[in-house]
């Protein structure tokens, strides 16, 4: 029997009567009648493949925009944040892991159509939606019809996302997106496998597609001691995004702490975020920013030009000191790339 919150999914096969591969993600799981997917989102009932996240919100804040985070994109904003259950990765460092590693049918959640979300930031005058929390991949029918239909309202949608999605679910949702935040968690294949139980290339495919979709972007990389410290690491990573067109591309070194499978672990030495900074800068990145650092010079954006203050960040407390309505630097006209309005 299928529920309201059994939505039929989008991208699959049968492979026969009672089988079904999903081709969502990379992960292209072969999934048998009445079993999930590595997600734990997507089922196979009676050889169809359903996802049980539809309408089933399990977090619903108003965040600050800069927490998602993205810096260059409707500054000092709020943003309608929600997420469901599952994830396409298994994170040994995942800090919403309770939610991550959970099924939708496992954990308490609140029913809210498409429509109910819109009105929602329509009625608080919230220009923009985010999907996050979880890994949105997974609630890929929920977030489309969402995103689809905030566009018809005006209102503007975020992706805060791993990056593990195939070409054409991505290709399908690009149109309804205005900016993303993509976790690129390492620059190693193996360390990937390891740490994350994904693989690297599949994620740069959807950062290089992104980037050419004209959508604004963002990217996040968390350091985590042991595994993703590596400063040759570093510099490979921040070398192929200049190569790849990301050079103003705002980039965010985000600070380990001791979460899920890794509480062993210290946080991330202050002074290793500050030396993959310093990599990331001379290699061409010239928007670099530490996440989980209380450091107000290092979080605020200078112009790359004349290095004067363009915006001011004090924690989530951001002002608007040097950039004006079209995005240039108000002392030297530099054109400081991001959506302002």
């Amino acid at each position: 029997m299928i529920n309201e919150n059994e939505q039929l999914a989008k991208f699959w096969e049968n492979i026969n009567d009672s089988t079904v591969r999903c081709l969502l993600c990379p992960n292209q799981c072969v999934i048998q009648d009445g079993q999930l997917g590595i997600c734990k989102d997507r089922k196979n009932i009676n050889g169809k493949l359903y996802s049980l996240s539809y309408g089933r919100i399990v977090s619903l804040n108003i965040d600050p925009i800069e927490k998602k985070p993205l810096y260059h994109f409707l500054p000092m904003s709020t943003v309608l944040s929600f997420g469901t259950a599952g994830c396409n990765f298994s994170c040994k460092n995942c800090q919403n892991w309770d939610i991550a590693q959970a099924s939708p049918l496992e954990i308490r959640s609140y029913h809210y159509t498409p429509q109910q979300i819109v009105k929602t930031a329509v009625a608080q005058k919230i220009p923009s939606i985010a999907f996050t929390y979880n890994e949105p991949t997974v609630f890929y029918e929920y977030m489309y019809e969402t995103a689809l239909l905030a566009k018809n309202y005006g209102i503007k949608t975020i992706l805060v996302s791993n990056g593990y999605i195939n070409p054409e679910p991505l290709a399908e949702l690009i149109p309804y997106l205005d900016a993303a935040n993509i976790d690129l968690k390492s620059f190693d294949d193996k360390i990937y496998i390891k740490l994350n139980g994904g693989r690297l290339q599949p994620v740069l495919n959807t950062i290089k597609t992104l980037k050419k979709s004209g959508i604004w972007l963002e990217i996040t990389n968390l350091i985590v001691p042991t595994y993703t410290d590596d400063l040759n690491m570093i510099d490979n990573m921040a070398s192929w995004l200049v190569d790849n067109g990301c050079a103003e591309t705002p980039l965010h070194f985000s600070r380990f702490f001791p979460a899920y499978k890794l509480s062993n672990l210290p946080p991330t030495p202050i002074n290793t975020i500050e030396e993959a900074t310093k990599i990331a800068k001379k290699r061409g990145m010239k928007y670099v920013y530490p996440g989980n650092v209380l450091d107000e010079k290092a979080n605020s954006t200078y112009c790359p030009q004349c290095d004067s203050l363009l915006i001011r960040r004090q924690g989530y407390h951001t002002s608007i000191v040097g950039i004006i309505n079209d995005g240039k630097c108000s002392k030297c006209g530099y054109k400081i790339t991001g959506i302002w309005k």
